[in-house]
């Protein structure tokens, strides 16, 4: 029994092997030997081992090694140069596959852009703005009672309704809510007396709309239009139109940039006027000024440095473009020399100047006095 267990390690010992100690793979079962060279290798061509030169080269499944393929590759692509050198624009697609990438070198659609270039600034001024507040007794009776303005809610506290059911209109249907939320949905400290109303933004009709006289049922009146340069404080807004509605004023016009919105806190110091006089808006201030012109209008600069009284000035004149700057700046360069009057109020030299909105009551006043708007 030892020496035939002694014989078996001898033939094992014997027996050619890998060199990680595996068989061949002519020993191993179900795996055929490749004829020619060393068994399992497989030639680099494709082909069967022992095949060289011309034998190789005529077989019709021959393929070339790497170094021969990579060579045909780069002649058939195009812009291809001898020597290596890649095509200009790294990673740009095959022009086989370019008509396939959709949108791929489509002319740019630019007709919005150039629509949105080619809008003039009352076009961009009358772009629909979102719905505001209105709070206060005379600013949301005023809107209640202006058939141009359309509603979305109307907020009321039960003290305010019970104070104010004669006066509100049937639509739209109140809300009764308490006064923490009324407050929660206004800015802070505003005096909203218990009532609040959620309104869209009314529409003017531009500097285009001031274009045609006031009608001949009101003779001797003065057609007065009210111009603010960068007059951005809505509370002076708010108190300038409450003046405007006043004395008569056909429309306050402000720049759409430089000056505020139409919300509540204009509103509630315009006490109501926003529903009766336009406010306009431009983009250009002196552009308007130059519109003005030629619709008839004399413009008027109220400047404190010149010699001329804002009576002097409007005198003989029936249609009138009044102008007031802001309080610290005044009027701008340009603004100044589009009107063709600057003047000033009488004042004895006590102030220096006036607030905006004291300074359009009283030049508006020196505007109608003795003419047919009172």
């Amino acid at each position: 029994m030892l020496l035939l267990l002694t014989a078996r390690i001898i033939r094992t010992a014997m027996r050619p092997c890998k060199p990680d100690g595996r068989k061949p793979r002519s020993d191993q079962p179900n795996r055929p030997h490749r004829p020619g060279g060393r068994p399992g290798k497989r030639p680099a061509h494709g082909g069967p081992r022992g095949e060289k030169g011309p034998e190789r080269a005529n077989r019709k499944d021959f393929r070339p090694g790497p170094a021969a393929g990579d060579a045909r590759k780069a002649a058939e692509r195009p812009g291809w140069q001898p020597g290596g050198t890649r095509p200009a624009g790294k990673g740009a697609p095959h022009p086989e596959r370019r008509e396939d990438r959709r949108d791929h070198d489509r002319p740019r659609d630019t007709s919005r852009e150039q629509s949105g270039r080619e809008r003039t600034g009352r076009e961009r001024a009358h772009k629909p703005d979102l719905p505001v507040w209105l709070y206060g007794h005379h600013a949301c009776l005023a809107a209640l009672r202006n058939p141009d303005r359309s509603f979305r809610r109307l907020l009321l506290t039960r003290e305010t309704r019970e104070e104010l059911q004669d006066e509100l209109p049937g639509n739209p249907q109140p809300e009764i809510v308490d006064r923490q939320r009324l407050e929660s949905l206004l800015p802070p400290g505003a005096v909203h007396q218990g009532i609040a109303l959620l309104a869209d933004p009314l529409e003017d009709g531009g500097i285009e709309s001031l274009r045609e006289e006031l009608p001949g049922d009101f003779p001797g009146v003065r057609d007065i239009v009210l111009l603010l340069d960068h007059v951005t404080d809505p509370r002076n807004v708010g108190a300038i139109l409450r003046s405007a509605a006043a004395f008569g004023a056909r429309a306050v016009v402000v720049t759409d940039r430089h000056a505020p919105e139409a919300t509540g806190a204009l509103a509630k110091a315009a006490s109501g006027a926003l529903e009766v006089v336009p406010l306009i808006r431009v983009t250009n201030l002196a552009r308007a000024l130059d519109q003005l012109a030629e619709y008839g209008y004399w413009r008027v600069g109220l400047e404190m440095e010149t010699d001329r009284t804002l009576a002097e000035a409007v005198h003989d004149i029936r249609r009138t473009a009044l102008v007031l700057g802001a309080e610290d700046e005044g009027l701008r360069r340009l603004t100044r020399e589009k009107c063709d009057f600057l003047a000033k109020l009488p004042m004895t030299g006590a102030v220096e100047s006036l607030n905006v909105s004291a300074a359009a009551a009283v030049a508006l006043y020196e505007c109608v006095r003795g003419t047919g708007n009172q």
